[in-house]
């Protein structure tokens, strides 16, 4: 949220509240609010939007995979 908020602060131009709206709604999926005008600062979106889907795939790799592990084990499945 941080990194999303001073970058779009820097880059976009915008304010610490359009900032930090633009970054919320990109880490959870909505899209970008505001459009960005420069070079760097669409740069900075595309980047801060792949950054913040990686980042979620990899949160929820990391909270499913106990669960997926589990349930392997409850349906007996294994490497014969």
């Amino acid at each position: 949220m941080g990194i999303g908020t001073i970058g779009y602060n820097y880059f976009g131009g915008l304010s610490i509240i359009d900032s930090f709206y633009n970054a919320s709604m990109i880490l959870t999926g909505m899209g970008p609010v505001n459009e960005m005008k420069t070079d760097g600062a669409k740069l900075f979106s595309s980047f801060f939007a792949l950054y913040s889907g990686i980042a979620f795939l990899g949160f929820f790799a990391v909270i499913f995979a106990p669960i997926a592990h589990r349930l392997l084990h409850i349906l007996h499945l294994q490497d014969t």
